[in-house]
């Protein structure tokens, strides 16, 4: 059983940027592929990013490639989405999740968090 706590979701202007950060409870966090996610009101489930249990391989939505960085930190138990040039039309809750073979599906994962509140302004 994993259990992820998100934080660091808030309001910020147009080309801004947010560090936001996923905490894991349970030993057998760094066994786990992690993902974020993103959920505008109305709209689907959309993946961001994952990143492989060691953090030695990551892969990302075409649409945040070069402005978004996802990291981990197995000894803390947490994984972290860097959020550069932030656009209006990202705003959603952003969700971490955690699967055993995780990709960018979300029915491959098992795990979610809560969400956080991402607002980009214009």
């Amino acid at each position: 059983q994993v259990q992820l706590v998100e934080s660091g979701g808030g309001l910020v202007q147009a080309g801004g940027s947010l560090r936001l950060s996923c905490a894991a409870s349970g030993r057998t966090f760094s066994s786990y592929n992690m993902g974020w996610f993103r959920q505008a009101p109305g709209k689907e489930r959309d993946f961001v990013a994952t990143i492989s249990w060691s953090g030695g391989g990551t892969y990302y939505a075409d649409s945040v490639k070069g402005r978004f960085t996802i990291s981990r930190d197995n000894a803390k138990n947490t994984v972290y989405l860097s959020m550069n040039s932030l656009k209006p039309e990202e705003t959603a809750a952003y969700y971490c999740a955690a699967a055993r073979y995780g990709g960018p599906k979300a029915n491959d994962y098992d795990y979610w968090g809560q969400g956080t509140q991402v607002t980009v302004s214009s």
